[in-house]
């Protein structure tokens, strides 16, 4: 029975009033820094990446020379608004997804 009334808490009228805000702002502080944390070092920089995919895909034009997310090299021959066909044999065209597309190669 001693167990059960430690585990319940201090009683609710007295002595817990003005500590008690105090003590849920400092359970809130780690949570607060974990959320910091896992912002500056996940979502962020893949806000960041995704913003360069999306300008890359923008710019992309025919002519280019792009790797796919599969590792698949080819020429852009046509473009689409989702769709992009690509030369990756002469003769041979193959259509991908525009998402799917991963860099564009420096030639």
């Amino acid at each position: 029975m001693l167990g059960l009334a430690f585990a319940m808490g201090p009683p609710a009228g007295g002595a817990g009033g003005a500590g008690g805000a105090m003590a849920q702002f400092q359970g809130m502080i780690p949570l607060i820094l974990m959320f910091a944390i896992f912002y500056f070092l996940l979502i962020r920089p893949q806000q960041k990446k995704a913003k360069e995919h999306r300008a890359l895909l923008d710019a992309l034009k025919k002519g280019d020379q792009v790797v796919t997310a599969g590792g698949m090299h080819g020429k852009v021959t046509a473009l689409d608004d989702q769709v992009v066909t690509l030369e990756i044999a002469p003769g041979v065209n193959v259509k991908v997804n525009k998402g799917y597309i991963a860099t564009v190669k420096k030639d």
